[in-house]
């Protein structure tokens, strides 16, 4: 257990979140009860968006994956395939398997709990594109941490975009959290897309100049990703991808 990344986050990393998550949601609803109808649609649309981030981060790292546990990384690349064909097969399958997943979840919120998060209008749009932006970011991030070390470090596939969940206040307001983290927050883009779909909910209006922060904060971000990527692949080719597995 002491030499398993994976068993260990098992063990403490998940706890850890989820009280965190769950703990400032509990003392936000407790102070906030007269607005229950409205709690309920800001906390299942939170679950909601966040499969948006979620998806776009996972389809690419545990692609990736995949081809690694299959062996199959060596043939991938000796093939006539481009490594920016690569991502950007990566990044439609993560639309299309987000949309898909998305929607089966929508529908479940609504048949369940009455929340409709098509409440949020077309605003759903720009909200979407923002947080699949960081799904990708974190995704090519950590799959060129990956390339570097190898499977030994994939939990980093499933655990890595949970660290910024605390500071992007899916569930509850940037106000309730402590001075420290929310200076943190205003470097992390969901935070804005989050705050904005509670300003949205509780007083109908959203804030632009904190979005197109969101968009700016995820363009250089998914930058600076992909350049470490192509930068851990090259660095990966030259010490062998079979190494990797």
């Amino acid at each position: 257990m002491v030499h398993s990344i994976d068993r260990l986050s098992d063990m403490f990393y998940w706890p850890t979140v989820d009280l965190l998550l769950w703990g400032i949601t509990s003392l936000y609803i407790k102070n906030n009860t007269q607005n229950v109808p409205n709690i309920v649609l800001m906390i299942v649309s939170g679950i909601l968006l966040w499969i948006i981030i979620w998806r776009g981060q996972y389809e690419i790292t545990v692609n990736f994956l995949e081809e690694l546990w299959n062996k199959n990384l060596v043939n991938l690349f000796v093939s006539p395939l481009k490594l920016s064909e690569w991502i950007v097969a990566v990044s439609i399958i993560g639309i299309l398997k987000m949309i898909l997943s998305l929607t089966f979840a929508s529908l479940m919120a609504f048949f369940l709990y009455k929340a409709n998060i098509l409440y949020y209008g077309w605003y759903l749009i720009p909200f979407g594109a923002s947080l699949i932006l960081t799904g990708w970011a974190v995704g090519f991030f950590i799959t060129g941490i990956i390339l570097r070390y190898g499977t030994k470090v994939q939990t980093l596939a499933w655990t890595a975009i949970m660290l910024i969940s605390p500071f992007s206040a899916v569930y509850y307001p940037l106000s309730v959290l402590p001075l420290w983290a929310q200076k943190i927050a205003k470097f992390i883009p969901t935070s804005y897309v989050f705050e904005n779909s509670r300003l949205f909910l509780f007083k109908g209006y959203v804030n632009w100049t904190d979005l197109w922060i969101s968009y700016g904060l995820n363009i250089l971000y998914l930058f600076l990703a992909i350049v470490f990527f192509y930068k851990s692949f090259t660095k990966a080719k030259e010490k062998g991808l079979i190494g990797l597995f």
